[in-house]
């Protein structure tokens, strides 16, 4: 028998609660569990007037916000929307059906405001890693790093060559904002600082915006995301963004490894990364802060033609000189210096010289140097640093912090396919920062919701 159409008729009273409606295994209640946004009033507080117009609720965007970031809502008008529609989210954000959502363009006046002048997006960040710290899901030990490259907002059209972009003719009053930030940024190590090299464009929108490729990719304009993770469960420790070039991303990495110190008291006994961060500066940098640097060594020794690298080569440090695979010697000086001289170069290199005499008779000397008289070998300041790192591959704790490793890979996956983090909305070295900062800590409560079991929660 088929049933009577289903006519809807509007009551006078009704009895409805969000609670009932709000599934007790949906991820939005797990996600609630670790939200602890009681301290942003106090820190906003000095960056409100006492007087005028009571503001939105500051703890009402964070929550929109989040509610963005952990489910991939890339919209701040699509937020608006699926939060006045979805009665999982209203309850999230401690609305009732009688509430009106506030407007999206209240985010972007708070975000370019009071949110960056206080930084309240990093310290919502650090409580989630703090709370993470409280569950035991950092051991403290194990840290790897990483950067991934993350589309900007700003194409090849509009955009110029290096030749003509005039930044010092830039009227700073007139400027759009991500110019402006651009022009702030030009002196800080993860930007304008981070090398000397120019690239070959510039974008117009967002000049601090690196022009680079990814491999065997075209060329975009793009930010690097920085992470720095505990590899016992994949936690973000910090986060940072930074230009698009080896130099910003090494740059960043130290800038976090000094900053999980001050905030957490986390200073790790390894740190797992890949050749781009090898280079002996690097490597010494670690060494004085008792890092075992589980990280291949950026060498450019090796030879293709088959001849002997400068690996082949045995160090006498006491004697200060090489021994090269034949049995002869390679010295700084083949006669007595009067003149103290510096003991290494502009560069930070010192050069070793082998005796003419030496190699015009070594039978290995067609498989040492073919092409020149003598074989020259020159060594870094740091050398020693990066013999003990060579020293480490190989071993079972390298092999099991390169495993660990790829679990930074793992959270970039995450972040671009899960969570739709492809491509920036937001400009200038300020909209990465904050776009970094808010994805991050979705990250973290996705991960402390997946693994701290709890519950039924309430609101």
């Amino acid at each position: 028998m088929m049933g009577s159409r289903q006519v809807a008729q509007g009551a006078l009273f009704y009895e409805f609660s969000l609670e009932d409606h709000v599934p007790q295994d949906h991820l939005i209640r797990a996600i609630d569990r670790f939200v602890d946004l009681d301290g942003i009033r106090q820190h906003l507080a000095p960056f409100y007037s006492s007087t005028g117009r009571p503001s939105v609720d500051p703890e009402l965007m964070i929550r929109m916000l989040l509610i963005g970031y952990c489910f991939g809502i890339r919209s701040e008008r699509r937020i608006c929307e699926e939060v006045h529609l979805n009665l999982a989210y209203r309850w999230f954000c401690r609305l009732d059906l009688n509430t009106a959502v506030p407007d999206h363009s209240t985010f972007s006046k708070n975000r370019h405001g009071r949110f960056r002048d206080s930084d309240l997006l990093r310290e919502v960040f650090e409580t989630v890693v703090r709370r993470c710290i409280t569950e035991g899901l950092v051991g403290g030990r194990d840290f790897a790093t990483d950067a991934s490259l993350i589309r900007a907002d700003a194409g090849k059209m509009y955009s110029m060559s290096q030749e003509f972009w005039q930044g010092g003719q830039i009227d700073e009053e007139t400027a759009p904002r991500a110019v402006r930030e651009y022009l702030e940024t030009l002196d800080e190590a993860a930007f304008g600082a981070a090398s000397e090299v120019r690239p070959k464009f510039v974008s117009c929108s967002d000049p601090a915006s690196q022009w680079t490729a990814a491999m065997n990719a075209p060329a975009i304009f793009a930010y690097s995301t920085n992470y720095l993770i505990d590899t016992d469960n994949a936690v973000i420790v910090d986060v940072e963004a930074s230009r698009s070039i080896r130099q910003a991303e090494v740059g960043a990495t130290r800038t976090m490894i000094d900053r999980a110190n001050d905030r957490f008291d986390l200073q790790p006994e390894r740190l797992a990364a890949d050749t781009a961060y090898g280079s002996a500066e690097m490597l010494a940098w670690l060494d004085e802060r008792q890092i075992t640097q589980h990280i291949p060594v950026f060498d450019k020794t090796e030879r293709a033609d088959g001849t002997f690298p400068n690996t082949a080569f045995s160090f006498d440090p006491v004697a200060d000189e090489y021994t090269c695979p034949g049995g002869r010697k390679l010295k700084k000086y083949w006669r007595d210096i009067g003149k103290e001289r510096p003991a290494y170069g502009p560069d930070g290199f010192r050069r070793y010289y082998a005796s003419k005499a030496d190699c015009g008779t070594c039978e290995l000397k067609a498989r040492c140097t073919p092409n020149q008289d003598i074989r020259r070998i020159s060594r870094h300041r740091h050398e020693a640093v990066r013999d003990k790192v060579r020293a480490f591959a190989g071993t079972d704790a390298y092999l099991e912090s390169t495993r660990r490793r790829k679990k930074v890979e793992m959270l970039f996956a995450h972040l671009k396919r899960i969570l739709r983090l492809g491509r920036l909305r937001l400009r200038g070295p300020n909209g990465a920062k904050d776009e970094f900062l808010l994805a991050a800590t979705a990250q973290n409560l996705r991960k402390l919701a997946k693994l701290i079991p709890g519950g039924p929660q309430t609101a």
